[in-house]
């Protein structure tokens, strides 16, 4: 493990290229990416398959998946563990969204190293305190201090090789009421503290304070949004301010629901399941999804006959 004040250690790796962590290469403002949410095994072998290049794991989501309310009542182990999953289930690459770091700056780097260690490519901070409040509740959102967040961020780069793992900042101030001298000012600072992305978050149904932000930046690092709220925004303006990736933050936990309810309250009203088995997914598509085929050649080499 690396030591926590980044002196060198079994985690030190190579440094030869600046994109050979496919979650860097994917968030550059060259080409606009997209990351799709998940929040267990399932939902990112699910994205993966339907062609998504990388994962967004979603605090939200998996709160939600645990029975949880997204405000720190899940713990960062419990979010490890979940990660840990993804992760075995894909392939592709996933920036993990980890709050604003679970308390100080060194439960920051703690939950940073554990979740490279499981497997995640990145992970993303927002400047709140602890415990946060999820960003479309309510008006309390009391932001960190610039120098204290900055200090979470240098101690996450400082645990982790720049090369071995992606760092967003994610900035809150215009879901907290202040304009955009306070985002470019924060953003400035976290750039200067080592991250190696922006996320600029904002709670209304239209995109101008993203864009101006976005306009005003001038890609000093890149470019990350969460678009959950102006979702009619076609990308082509995103991409015409040089948006490097645009995170689909929440949909797969939302679509399970709708569709979770809606054969619930079919099967308890009918009595029988014969009217929505031509509706789910067939056994074999979940067998086929969690690679039952592979344990069964499995079997076959290393099983007596």
């Amino acid at each position: 493990m690396r030591n926590l004040d980044g002196s060198n250690s079994e985690l030190t790796s190579n440094t030869t290229n600046i994109y050979s962590n496919p979650l860097r290469n994917l968030i550059r403002p060259e080409k606009l990416s997209f990351l799709m949410e998940a929040h267990d095994g399932l939902s990112a072998a699910i994205a993966e398959k339907a062609g998504f290049s990388g994962l967004w794991a979603s605090g939200l989501s998996i709160s939600s998946s645990l029975g949880f309310r997204d405000a720190n009542e899940a713990s960062w182990t419990q979010l490890v563990d979940v990660v840990e999953r993804m992760a075995d289930s894909v392939d592709i690459p996933i920036l993990v969204d980890a709050d604003s770091g679970f308390g100080n700056f060194n439960n920051a780097r703690l939950a940073a190293l554990k979740l490279r260690q499981r497997g995640a490519a990145g992970m993303c901070l927002e400047d709140k305190g602890f415990p946060k409040m999820n960003s479309f509740i309510g008006d309390r959102h009391p932001l960190a201090e610039i120098g204290e967040f900055s200090g979470r961020l240098r101690a996450v780069k400082d645990a982790i090789p720049e090369s071995d793992f992606v760092l967003v900042a994610r900035i809150e101030a215009l879901i907290a009421g202040h304009g955009l001298d306070e985002a470019l000012a924060r953003a400035h600072a976290y750039a200067d503290a080592g991250a190696d992305a922006i996320l600029i978050h904002s709670r209304k149904a239209e995109p101008t304070e993203i864009l101006a932000f976005a306009r005003s930046w001038q890609n000093r690092l890149p470019v990350v949004i969460v678009p959950t709220k102006y979702f009619r925004t076609p990308v082509s303006e995103y991409r015409a301010v040089n948006i490097a990736t645009v995170i689909w933050a929440n949909h797969n936990m939302r679509a399970a629901i709708s569709a979770m309810r809606n054969v619930c309250d079919r099967i308890i009203r009918e009595e029988s399941i014969a009217t929505v088995e031509g509706e789910v997914a067939t056994l074999e598509d979940v067998f086929s999804l969690l690679k039952y085929g592979e344990l069964a050649k499995a079997e076959e080499r290393y099983l007596p006959h």
